[in-house]
C-alpha cells in the first residue's frame, strides 16, 4: 500500500498487488549429508519484480505531474521505488527530493511527517 499526498489534506492511496512468497517443497532424507531437492527461487524472485514494477508503475502515472516529491516509508520500498523511478523516468526523477526511512503511520502521522519535512 502507498498513500499519495499532494499536501496535508489530501491524501490518495495506492494499494499494492505484491503477494508475499514463501517457497515450498523439496525434500531431505534422514542421512545427514544425504542428497537433497532443491527449491528453485528464481520463478519466485521474477514473479515478485513482475508485480513491483507494475506497482511502482501505478505510482508513477499519479505523481507525474507533481512538482516536488519526497519519498519516505518502511523497509527498502522506498529504494526501490526511487531506482525504479531513476532509470524509466527521467523527467520525475528529477522531482525526487530526499528518500527518507519511516516506519508504519497512521494518516496523522503522516500529515505531521510531511508538515515537519516542509517547514
Amino acid at each position: 500500500m502507498l498513500t499519495l499526498v499532494e499536501d496535508t489534506e489530501n491524501f490518495q492511496t495506492i494499494n499494492s498487488s505484491i503477494e508475499e512468497f514463501r517457497p515450498k517443497g523439496g525434500s531431505g532424507t534422514r542421512l545427514k549429508g544425504g542428497p537433497q531437492d532443491v527449491v528453485q527461487d528464481s520463478r519466485y524472485n521474477e514473479r515478485e519484480k513482475q508485480q513491483e514494477k507494475r506497482f511502482f508503475k501505478s505510482i508513477t502515472d499519479v505523481i507525474d505531474d507533481s512538482d516536488s516529491i519526497v519519498i519516505f516509508g518502511p523497509a527498502e520500498m522506498g529504494e526501490k521505488l526511487y531506482s525504479e523511478i531513476s532509470e524509466s523516468n527521467p523527467t520525475l526523477y528529477k522531482k525526487i527530493s530526499e528518500v527518507a526511512p519511516a516506519d508504519s503511520m497512521t494518516d496523522n502521522q503522516v500529515k505531521a511527517w510531511i508538515r515537519n519535512y516542509f517547514n
